[in-house]
């Protein structure tokens, strides 16, 4: 039995060997990337805290204010991901690359080595949330490790694409209700992310309908597919529970809509249950109310 064991220990570390020593020789100087034992260390941190260790810490506090933060983080997430675009762009996606069979060029030229330039609310620590942000920086250790560039790395420029937007939108909403009104279009930023998805496994796609593609990385292109594909799924969903079933208020304003505080949300004032139209945006303000229970069902029934 112990034989057994250190044979499949040994044959675990021989797959493990054969695993680093594909990765791209133009790695060994760049943090984190020598083998996935760190990027898989911080990423378990990750699901610790913000499924265990964060809700327990902030249980009996009071949330963080954190508005200055959030508008300084997110304005900056759009500048980055502007100067990710344009990276991609200049390093073939805008010059050389064809949009089809496109090949990693593991070479030393500039244009090759310019690949290697990179609240207290439980209600959003969904499965969706936590799925995304731990399995695509896992799922993209490997990609850049082994396939930085060529046709693999399309869906990462139209996702950096979709960050632009995306960050522009969160910075709007963490700079306070007098920016509420310019927020009306938060279903469509829904609908430009399931476009994203739609373009990356038609991208992939064409892979399999070719003739002959030099690209060195054919599982690369699976995985992509199959991400696209399933992200389109959950963010179809999203779309129906928040845009077709309504079952995506927050918590906080069903409780303010029993209590009969007006509730503001995309620039429209809902008060007692009644959505009313402003001019201004969302206000502080709230509203005396009679029978609650009314209220609270013609909220049901919005």
């Amino acid at each position: 039995m112990l034989q057994e064991i250190q044979a499949m220990g040994s044959h675990a570390m021989d797959i493990y060997d054969y695993l680093l020593a594909g990765i791209d020789p133009r790695l060994k100087e760049y943090p984190l990337m020598q083998n996935p034992i760190p990027m898989s260390s911080i990423l378990l941190c990750y699901l610790f805290f913000v499924m265990y260790l964060g809700p327990r810490i902030m249980a009996n506090r009071k949330p963080f204010q954190l508005k200055e933060a959030m508008i300084v983080y997110n304005f900056t997430l759009v500048a980055l991901s502007v100067f990710i675009v344009y990276e991609f762009l200049m390093s073939g996606w805008a010059t050389t690359y064809t949009w089809r069979c496109d090949a990693v060029d593991t070479s030393d030229s500039p244009q090759a080595l310019r690949f290697w330039s990179q609240q207290k609310k439980h209600g959003q620590v969904t499965f969706l949330h936590i799925f995304h942000h731990s399995f695509m920086p896992w799922t993209w250790w490997w990609g850049v490790a082994y396939a930085p560039g060529g046709m693999g790395s399309f869906h990462a420029m139209v996702n950096s694409s979709v960050h632009v937007i995306m960050y522009f939108y969160y910075g709007l909403a963490a700079a306070g209700p007098r920016f509420q009104k310019f927020l009306w279009w938060k279903k469509y930023m829904t609908a430009i992310q399931l476009t994203q998805f739609v373009l990356v496994s038609l991208h992939a796609t064409q892979y399999y309908f070719m003739d002959s593609c030099d690209y060195q990385f054919p599982m690369v292109l699976h995985l992509i597919w199959m991400y696209g594909t399933f992200f389109f799924v959950l963010f179809s969903n999203f779309w129906i529970q928040a845009y077709v079933k309504g079952k995506r208020l927050p918590k906080q304003d069903v409780k303010q809509c029993k209590n009969g505080t007006a509730v503001h949300t995309n620039g429209k004032h809902h008060e007692n249950g009644i959505n009313h139209g402003t001019s201004n945006g969302a206000s502080n303000s709230s509203a005396p109310h009679e029978n609650g229970s009314i209220h609270v069902s013609k909220m049901k029934k919005a």
